[in-house]
């Protein structure tokens, strides 16, 4: 099962760490896979989930551990178009990923093609037990 830490976080949230690239190389080096949040403007490609934060390059974006939330259309293109694993939700129940992993709204049904999002640590150690491809949560370190 994939252990995919959300937007960095490994035991809880730290809003003020989040999408940043120190904070995610970390929890790569502990192993986890990261669901990053992903911008495009005039001025580059950037991480941060409300509002472009951190500079990166294309390279920094293809990396196999890295799950990309697209937050503009732009971005969503740019990654598509450089075969970036990436993929586009607002409120959706179930969104597919550009390599085809059904990404699933927390408490929702899910298939073994599945990556649950978790919002709580009891969620988080709930579905650890169920048979989907994966499990993205804050708390992902709690149930390794």
């Amino acid at each position: 099962m994939k252990m995919i830490s959300h937007r960095g976080n490994v035991r809880g949230m730290i809003k003020e760490s989040e999408n940043n690239p120190t904070y995610i190389n970390a929890a790569i080096s502990d192993g986890y896979d990261v669901e990053i949040d992903v911008w495009k403007t005039i001025d580059g490609l950037f991480l941060g989930h409300d509002c472009p934060q951190y500079g990166i390059d294309k390279e920094y974006l293809k990396n196999d551990r890295f799950w990309c939330h697209a937050k503009n259309i732009e971005a969503l293109e740019f990654m598509l178009k450089n075969n970036i694993r990436c993929f586009w939700h607002q409120e959706d129940e179930y969104t597919l990923t550009s390599d085809g992993v059904i990404w699933t709204y927390p408490m929702k049904d899910t298939t073994k093609t599945s990556v649950i999002v978790c919002r709580t640590l009891e969620e988080s150690v709930k579905q650890s037990k169920a048979n989907v491809y994966g499990i993205c949560s804050d708390f992902i370190g709690e149930i390794k």
